[in-house]
């Protein structure tokens, strides 16, 4: 089973964990429900809709309101550290949550207590602090986008605010942008970069893209970016080859856009409805 961690933008949400139901426009983790809209819920919704299509289970998820004070992020620190030794999850999956040094140390020292590390995924906040801390390389699997490729890329940035102007996060230099990144230890095991173009890369290079379907009403939508983390996690927790996993989460992510026929007033929840034909596409194509 894979966990997720995570923030949800409410200031009276309490700490909460345990299985995700989906249920409607909402999910639900014992009495407690949230929107999905974009975020962790919205990464949740698209991991779960993924598991149930494969016959896999549901994620089970950590999470606490945060309204950028960081007490929620917190309180999900510490109860990593005290929980994570019980637990055997196969992954986890770290997302919307303040990048506090000292508390992503103590994250780690949770996993460290595992009887076998999981599957580390970062995307978000806990991205930004993984490199923050020089760990990057503890991680199997970033999904950042192209501006956040270039904080990474960085070496000197200690904050993705403090990226230096002459590392420019264009399309076009993607490649550079991996290569710079890798070098600088700065990257996981495996990088998805999420752009008019997905690369997924290695050490050694790009090892495949994706760039199709094109849906430029997508890019007015938030949570798509949510929706990929989602969706990978879910096909590496089912066992599928990392590489693989990442192409077929790009053409599957593309595929429920386009099945929603979106316009920019679309919510991401519709998106997330169209996963299950998604991924029946995926198979019929072969792509990915």
């Amino acid at each position: 089973m894979f966990a997720v961690v995570g923030t949800v933008p409410r200031e009276n949400f309490p700490l909460v964990s345990g299985k995700v139901l989906v249920d409607g426009s909402e999910i639900a983790i014992g009495d407690e429900r949230v929107p999905i809209n974009r975020g962790t819920p919205a990464l949740l919704a698209a991991f779960e809709r993924t598991a149930k299509t494969l016959g896999l289970e549901s994620p089970f998820a950590y999470l606490a309101g945060d309204i950028g004070r960081g007490n929620g992020s917190a309180l999900l620190y510490q109860l990593l550290e005290d929980d994570l030794p019980s637990r055997d999850f196969s992954g986890l999956v770290l997302h919307y949550i303040m990048p506090e040094i000292e508390g992503h140390r103590r994250m780690l020292k949770g996993v460290g207590g595992m009887k076998k590390k999981p599957f580390l995924v970062a995307d978000a906040g806990a991205m930004y602090v993984g490199k923050m801390a020089g760990l990057a390389s503890r991680y199997d699997l970033f999904t950042p986008d192209v501006g956040e490729l270039a904080f990474l890329a960085d070496e000197a940035a200690p904050h993705p605010f403090y990226t230096r102007g002459f590392i420019l996060h264009e399309e076009d230099r993607v490649p550079c942008l991996i290569e710079r990144a890798y070098r600088h230890q700065n990257a996981p095991r495996i990088l998805m970069v999420k752009g008019q173009t997905d690369y997924a890369a290695d050490s050694g290079g790009i090892l495949g893209t994706v760039d199709s379907p094109s849906i430029p009403a997508l890019e007015a939508i938030g949570g798509t970016g949510d929706t990929l983390t989602g969706i990978v996690s879910a096909l590496v927790s089912s066992g599928m080859d990392l590489v693989k996993a990442c192409l077929k989460a790009f053409q599957i992510n593309r595929f429920a856009g386009q099945l929603a026929n979106p316009d920019p007033s679309t919510q991401v929840d519709r998106i997330i409805e169209h996963i299950p034909e998604a991924i029946e596409k995926a198979e019929k194509t072969g792509e990915g």
